[in-house]
């Protein structure tokens, strides 16, 4: 580790075995919380909306029998900094999330990655793919299709399944508040209505989860998350239209879900990126708590080709 005094651990990682947990500091006051386990060449790993690292608990430890893990929280999600979202929400810009991520690893001693990133994870990762080309090696990307492609795209069916793109924009504080009515309704609806294989998410890993989304600063940076994807985001999209993921991509999305109905997902990453590759899984949103084994098979036969 590079910078030892920027690390502090904290115990072991509850909900995956074998892992260490730490707080990294990224910059002045801010810390980004991970997993970390294993050995071998490293491979970070991003969840999404509404979850945290815990979402990798069924994958990460096989996967660290290869690799060495850095299951992270995204700023503003699980146990990271919830910092202000600043003019233009532009502390959650997904262009400020990936530089927290460049410096998580590299305060670990990694300078070049791969990453496996799963919804809001996965926006981050695509950001860090093009903004610092050198340090990713390769790119797995789970149900998501391009956020520009999918706002470009936006039609009635899609507004109606992902209702919460439009709602979690609103100028604040009006979904704070209606949430903070009832988080565990508006979280359970949430994950239920995603996830297409029942107890896909147990009681214990949506306890995790609603522990974090009871915090009315995770909340706000939710909302703040998804303010800065309808704004600022694509603004650093179009201004760099043009660009292309050099490193090799894999996109996985559920068979179930909305992305895989909506969309053709390898083409809409070819029109991004340089070599992309691709499957649906018979699951909904949720790949790697609804189709494990599945997962861990196609990141070993994807990221072991480094």
């Amino acid at each position: 580790m590079s910078d030892a005094l920027a690390i502090v651990q904290r115990g072991d990682a509850p909900f995956l075995d074998g892992f260490g947990l730490i707080d990294v500091t990224v910059g002045p006051g801010l810390t980004i919380r991970a997993a970390v386990g294993g050995k071998g060449p490293p491979l970070l790993l991003l969840h999404g909306h509404p979850q945290t690292h815990v979402t990798w608990r069924k994958v990460a430890p096989a996967l660290a029998r290869h690799f060495t893990i850095v299951a992270a929280d995204l700023r503003g999600y699980g146990d990271s900094a919830k910092p202000d979202g600043g003019a233009r929400h532009i502390a959650y810009a997904k262009r400020t999330m990936a530089r927290d991520q460049v410096a998580l690893m590299a305060a670990l001693g990694f300078r070049r990655f791969a990453i496996a990133g799963h919804d809001r994870g996965g926006r981050v990762a695509h950001r860090l793919a093009l903004d610092h080309p050198d340090a990713v090696s390769r790119l797995a990307l789970f149900d998501i299709a391009p956020t520009a492609t999918m706002y470009a795209r936006t039609d009635q069916e899609f507004a109606t399944r992902y209702f919460w793109w439009f709602f979690l924009i609103q100028p604040a504080p009006l979904p704070e508040r209606m949430i903070g009515a009832d988080p565990e309704f508006f979280l359970r609806t949430h994950i239920d209505g995603q996830n297409k294989i029942p107890g896909a998410t147990e009681p214990e890993a949506f306890a995790e989860y609603l522990r974090c989304y009871s915090d009315p600063r995770t909340r706000h940076a939710i909302c703040e998350d998804y303010r800065a994807a309808a704004t600022i985001d694509l603004e650093h999209d179009a201004a760099d239209a043009d660009a292309r993921i050099t490193a090799p991509l894999l996109a996985l999305w559920g068979a179930k879900g909305t992305v895989g109905k909506l969309y053709d997902v390898p083409e809409t990453w070819r029109e991004k990126a340089t070599h992309v590759e691709g499957r649906a899984l018979d699951c909904g949103h949720t790949l790697q708590e609804e189709r494990p084994d599945e997962v861990i098979a196609e990141l070993l036969d994807f990221f072991r080709r480094q």
